[in-house]
């Protein structure tokens, strides 16, 4: 019986396993090039399973909306972003990896205020 209920379970493992990879697969987005932005922080979103920032970004038509995908809230606090780390009306500069269908999207890949600061740094632990 627990060797049948073993085998059962672990081939549900196996199963979930191809989604859940799928999941986190960066192939949405053109990780060959990186592309900088500077905006305005419209809203922080501290969500789950990932973080976005909505960024106004002017352009000669007048601001347009990006939405810049960030990793799990536990990944962005291991590199120092908490919920409050960004509120709206703040300026940064973000580089990202633009999605692959053209669309005002990307993964962070680095934040920094207008003085080149970047907008969260891993606390030292001593």
């Amino acid at each position: 019986m627990i060797t049948r209920f073993g085998v059962a379970a672990g081939i549900v493992a196996l199963g979930l396993a191809g989604p859940c990879a799928a999941h986190h697969s960066l192939a949405m987005f053109d990780m060959s090039k990186t592309e900088t932005l500077q905006g305005t922080v419209r809203l922080f979103q501290w969500t789950s399973p990932h973080a976005f920032i909505q960024l106004l970004v002017e352009a000669p038509q007048g601001a347009r909306e990006w939405s810049i995908q960030m990793h799990s809230n536990t990944a962005m606090k291991r590199r120092g972003w908490k919920k409050d780390t960004l509120v709206p009306g703040d300026v940064v500069t973000v580089v990202i990896n633009r999605s692959l269908d053209g669309s005002e999207s990307g993964l962070l890949h680095l934040a920094a205020w207008p003085d080149g600061r970047p907008v969260a740094v891993r606390e030292v632990r001593r």
